[in-house]
């Protein structure tokens, strides 16, 4: 076990717990330590979690008269449903109001090592929400209409990313006078046709 892997605020946070919270959660801690020795320990949500290699590996919460303990990600939820185990919403093994409603130390430790084989083998527990691509902004109908007459520039248009089609129909559009819209409009062109952005002077697309 090692001891630098040991955050004081979960010392804490067991010492702040409930009498009948703290045995528990000391054990539960112990065991997830010597189980998988490379668990690091922090505080997130206000709860004991661990991580290993950079994964969510479990947490530990303790509430006014039960304590709770999960393992994460979904292919170890599958492995103990596989097992006959109900993850009933209160942590992997239920609620836990004292040491004699844990599992034997042998099941929880072998509970641990199998959450890290499957990390160890490459599962995600945190996967984090992909940003939805920014659809294509629509031509400005002035610009799509001088792009056509530009074989270059359309070339280069159909090429940019959307962000760089953006800065250009966004620039044109703001205009507010006709006359301010057309000098965008026929200097655009020239860029364009040049391969440079809208703000090519201080980035590259």
């Amino acid at each position: 076990m090692k001891a630098d892997n040991f955050d004081p605020r979960i010392d804490a946070y067991i010492n702040k717990s409930a009498p009948f919270a703290q045995p528990i959660l000391t054990h539960l801690r112990e065991l997830v330590h010597k189980a998988v020795p490379d668990v690091e320990e922090s505080i997130k949500w206000s709860m004991p979690f661990f991580t290993y290699k950079r994964q969510m590996f479990g947490n530990l919460a303790a509430f006014k008269q039960h304590c709770s303990f999960g393992l994460f990600g979904g292919a170890m939820k599958a492995w103990f449903k596989e097992q006959g185990i109900d993850e009933n919403g209160m942590g992997s093994i239920g609620k836990i109001t004292s040491l004699k409603d844990l599992p034997p130390n042998k099941t929880l430790t072998a509970y641990c090592k199998q959450a890290a084989a499957f990390i160890d083998d490459g599962a995600r527990t945190m996967q984090r929400p992909k940003k939805a691509a920014r659809a294509a902004p629509e031509t400005p109908t002035e610009l799509a209409a001088a792009l056509k007459k530009n074989k270059a520039a359309q070339k280069v248009w159909n090429d940019f990313s959307p962000s760089c089609q953006r800065e250009y129909a966004e620039w044109i559009t703001e205009a507010k006078r006709a006359e301010t819209k057309e000098k965008r409009i026929v200097q655009a062109i020239e860029w364009i046709a040049e391969g440079k952005q809208r703000n090519w002077k201080y980035q590259n697309c």
